[in-house]
């Protein structure tokens, strides 16, 4: 009895190793553009306004709890709508296998929005796109 249980957790370990090895190998590549879409996902495009706003508050005022502004606190990143159009289009080529397209979208993109905040990512892209070539 001891030497089948033996045999049977030697198996699974080797099994498990196995599996563990194969998804490091095609996760790296996989778990990128998966943590890139997750935070794309979560931008808030901001449309580009020519008028000046401006906030006032009084001391004193009832204000709900949700309203607060808590120094530190996180917020969605703002980005330019139609960057983040663009830059969503050249992650659809990338999902969908067109790679030579996606480097090219990606390179304009670039090109393009040189001070974008979405310029780190479209580079680490890039990157991406050149190694699985």
């Amino acid at each position: 009895m001891k030497k089948i249980m033996t045999a049977l957790l030697l198996a699974g370990a080797t099994l498990t190793a196995a599996m563990v090895h194969a998804e490091e190998k095609t996760g790296a590549v996989a778990s990128f553009w998966e943590k890139l879409r997750v935070r794309i996902e979560q931008m808030a495009p901001q449309k580009k306004v020519s008028a000046t706003t401006a906030v006032g508050g009084v001391r004193g005022s009832k204000m709900a709890a949700d309203d607060v502004y808590w120094k530190g606190e996180k917020s969605a990143q703002a980005v330019d709508a139609d960057e983040l159009e663009v830059f969503k289009s050249a992650m659809a080529l990338a999902a969908s296998g067109e790679l030579l397209k996606a480097q090219e979208a990606f390179t304009e993109f670039v090109a393009k929005n040189p001070e974008s905040p979405l310029r780190k990512d479209a580079d680490q892209a890039l990157a991406e796109l050149k190694a699985a070539k």
